[in-house]
């Protein structure tokens, strides 16, 4: 077993390498302009220029991806020519540092042709002063310098340039000032040591904000989960011990007729009769700065939703194989030697019929993360399908990417654990 945990854990790592390079190459290829899908379709060239430079969008797509992967500090690092240190203040922000021999920390800033240095002292203040002797000058005649600038950026200034750079101001629009970089990295540590960088939609953090989504999702799949899996299994075994008969159409019929119902026609039939007709539950999601259990009732719906659409289609696969074993032979044997029907369902029937609702559950799993972007953009829920559907469609790589790695992950796990409980159903079943 140890080694079939290892196996499917570097199975996992390959499968994680193979869809973020998928995912980068999809979105790299797809049409749009992040630019435009961000600060809206009136931005000029200029504009444009300045927004993809300061957020490395004009870099070539396989440093990006290494940016994203590994992170850049080591790049600005060689640039700049010390040592990087990500600090995180005591409001909760997060700046890079430069960090000198003596071990302090380093920013600068350009005030016309005047190089200033910024530097934090053990106190968490900081200390001023005018730093012309880093200018070098190049081959070919231009002074230049590589720095960390204070928006977290290795940035290169050249002298006397008087580039102008636009900077989108949130409450204030776009400002055009000159003496800007002529060169961006901005920093980052990379998604292997869990910075996956800011979302180019927001300018947050993705690791933050896809917890939130995440948790969100979590609540609501996670509910969804226990209450229908249990009461599918259950009503799949009862259609599937007596094939034909009464009970068992009935439950065939409501399965289907749930499970080919579209999402968002459930979920509109239900905010329709349910909320406006009867007034019992909201009939959607605005929990602001709330997490979703403590506003219960706004996710009744959304669960409610979520256990008609998954009922249906576990109930169906349950009963198809509880059909299947009670036809087999050593069923029929039993009964000739005369067992309990109990004891006959319970112990060998059941344990072997649970094998195929078992890998679709667990299949279900990562749709039920994933996949439920319908129901959350119906009831506005603000879960991870929502939020990467979001991503996707203003080309937001980092948030994508993220997300991709975390729907992996689940359902690699699902799966192992899926594997897992086949060894207790069916001890014969056995991983070297």
């Amino acid at each position: 077993m140890v080694k079939f945990i290892v196996r499917r854990f570097f199975l996992l790592l390959l499968t994680m390498i193979l869809v973020s390079v998928a995912v980068f190459l999809i979105t790299e290829s797809s049409p749009g302009n992040v630019a435009r899908n961000v600060l809206g379709s009136f931005v000029t060239p200029e504009q444009e220029a300045s927004f993809l430079a300061r957020m490395g969008l004009d870099k070539p797509a396989y440093l990006r991806y290494l940016y994203w992967l590994v992170g850049s500090d080591w790049h600005a690092s060689q640039k700049v020519g010390l040592p990087m240190k990500r600090i995180t203040t005591e409001e909760g922000f997060v700046e890079w540092w430069a960090v000198r021999k003596d071990g302090a920390p380093i920013r600068w800033k350009l005030e016309g042709e005047d190089l200033i240095a910024i530097v934090r002292l053990p106190d968490n203040t900081v200390d001023e002063y005018v730093n012309n002797e880093k200018w070098r000058t190049d081959k070919k005649g231009i002074t230049g310098f590589w720095g960390i600038d204070t928006q977290n950026h290795a940035v290169k200034w050249e002298k006397g340039t008087n580039r102008k750079v636009w900077t989108f101001v949130m409450g204030t629009g776009w400002m055009e000032t000159t003496g800007g970089p002529v060169d961006y990295i901005p920093l980052k540590k990379g998604f292997v040591r869990g910075d996956p960088g800011l979302s180019l939609r927001t300018g947050r953090p993705v690791a933050k904000t896809l917890f939130t989504r995440l948790r969100n999702s979590l609540v609501l799949a996670g509910l969804a989960f226990f209450i229908v899996m249990p009461l599918a299994l259950f009503l799949g075994i009862i259609a599937g011990l007596k094939e034909g008969s009464l009970r068992d159409r009935l439950l065939s019929v409501g399965g289907t007729l749930f499970s080919v119902i579209p999402e968002f026609a459930t979920g509109i039939f239900l905010i329709l009769i349910v909320s406006l007709w009867l007034g019992l539950v909201p009939g959607a999601t605005v929990f602001g700065e709330q997490a979703p259990w403590e506003r219960l009732d706004m996710i009744v719906l959304p669960v409610l939703t979520l256990t008609l659409i998954e009922l249906g289609y576990i109930l169906r696969i349950t009963r198809a194989s509880m059909v299947e074993v009670m036809k087999s032979s050593y069923i029929r044997a039993a009964f000739l030697k005369g067992l309990p029907h109990s004891r006959i369902v319970f112990k060998h029937a059941v344990r072997n019929a649970l094998m195929a609702p078992i890998t679709v559950i667990m299949l279900h799993v990562n749709w039920l993360l994933g996949g439920i972007v319908i129901v959350e953009v119906v009831f506005g829920y603000p879960g991870l399908g929502k939020y990467l559907l979001d991503s996707a469609l203003y080309k937001d790589i980092n948030a994508l990417e993220a997300g991709a790695m975390i729907l992996v992950t689940v359902a690699v796990g699902t799966q192992l654990i899926a594997d897992v409980i086949y060894t207790f159903l069916n001890p014969r079943i056995r991983y070297g």
